[in-house]
């Protein structure tokens, strides 16, 4: 099955992400990966009343203003076949009302707004039989497949937006609904998809996508100054965030093997700040880095850690940080969940604080260059061309059951 067989297919993508946004996402690189065959109108995220009453608006927001003002374009081609909408319209903030039917009502103006703003640019763009992606926006994508009408609609789910209070707060009732009322779901992850298959029986795994370039870049692959000296370096990359990460395995670790310096690069929020691993020294925080610079700090780890808490937020979430320690070789040491399974020939996975000692003892222990290479070729696999493929035979096997 190749991505010809959708040969030049329409496909509209709307998500909680906006182009606009700096961080990467995987809605992002989906888009560019199915750009490549197909046109994509790659739909931000509207402007919200509560943006726009705010004093201090930021540049996105002053650029949605100027759009609706009509003060300039709102679909830009940003690569051949890839164009962006900036919706001219302004919806209500609805989340702090409560779960009724006054939301509803509300929430359907907000979709109908919504679906006008695409509709003129399906109009401009010529777009026919589109498929509608939608990436896990639960609130403002709700009627979307109602109002659109699309040849066949997708629900992307990459998070488990439920473990969160915004999306929690009318999400329960409406996730499984929009799931159900999709043509088909796709998922990032094993648990996810389970998920999603609870509500509608076609639900795929697709896989995630990593993008490698700087992770086999020799030239990046320099030993940072701020590294400590004396080995053993066990290390952490990525937000410091104690909803996602187990600070008492962090400290168990730290305290049991004195020996170990334990280094984790990142920005830290509050929990973290005011943590006692602060006051053991042989923990250190090397603050946030420059997306280019985390090769570098990933080669000169011996062991890298996920240390991830187990709650509703983090339990089905696809860590990508695996994928690009590995694309290094290097040994890595996980809290087992069901997502990290698909990894489980490849990483150490603990269940508890006590395991993760031990495991890091095997890992550094370990001297053998074919495990190195295994872990590079099997990270290196999980490119976006494969799971975009893997969209790609859903859809088909959809379409012609």
């Amino acid at each position: 099955m190749s991505s010809e067989q959708l040969f030049n297919q329409d496909i509209i993508i709307v998500g909680q992400q906006a182009w606009d946004t700096e961080i990467g996402s995987n809605c992002k690189n989906i888009a560019v990966e199915m750009a490549k065959h197909h046109r994509v109108l790659y739909v931000n995220s509207p402007l919200k009343r509560k943006a726009l009453l705010k004093k201090e608006k930021d540049d996105s927001t002053k650029k949605r203003i100027s759009i609706i003002q009509n003060k300039e374009t709102n679909i830009f081609e940003v690569e051949p076949n890839l164009y962006t909408l900036y919706p001219d319209t302004i919806l209500e903030s609805v989340n702090f009302l409560p779960d009724n039917f006054i939301f509803d009502v509300i929430n359907k103006i907000n979709n109908k707004r919504f679906a006008k703003a695409i509709q003129k640019a399906i109009k401009a763009l010529d777009f026919k039989d589109f498929v509608l992606f939608n990436d896990n926006d639960i609130y403002d994508s709700f009627y979307l497949k109602d109002y659109l009408k699309p040849k066949i609609s997708i629900y992307y789910s990459r998070d488990f937006m439920l473990g969160t209070d915004f999306w929690r707060r009318h999400g329960n009732r409406l996730e499984p609904l929009l799931i159900s009322k999709s043509d088909l779901a796709v998922a990032n992850s094993v648990y996810l998809a389970n998920y999603c298959k609870q509500y509608n029986e076609k639900a795929f795994y697709v896989g995630q996508g990593c993008d490698f370039e700087l992770f086999t870049n020799p030239d990046l692959l320099y030993h940072p100054k701020d590294i400590p000296s004396q080995k053993p370096i066990i290390g952490y990359v990525g937000n410091l965030s104690s909803l996602r990460l187990d600070l008492d395995i962090i400290e168990h670790i730290a305290t049991g093997k004195p020996e170990w310096n334990i280094v984790l690069v990142g920005p830290m929020d509050h929990d973290f700040q005011q943590s006692k691993l602060h006051r053991i020294p042989n923990v250190f925080f090397l603050g946030q880095k420059a997306i280019k610079e985390l090769p570098g700090y990933i080669n000169s780890f011996d062991v890298c850690i996920n240390p991830q808490k187990l709650n509703k937020v983090t339990i089905g979430n696809y860590p990508r940080k695996i994928d690009e320690y590995l694309a290094l070789g290097k040994p890595v040491v996980a809290t087992q969940t069901e997502a990290m399974e698909t990894f489980s020939d490849y990483v150490y996975l603990a269940q508890d604080k006590t395991e993760y000692i031990q495991y890091i003892n095997q890992a550094l222990n370990e001297n053998d260059i074919n495990i190195k290479k295994q872990r590079i070729n099997f990270a290196l696999s999980h490119t976006w061309e494969n799971s975009v493929i893997e969209i790609y035979k859903a859809i088909n096997q959809v379409i012609t059951s």
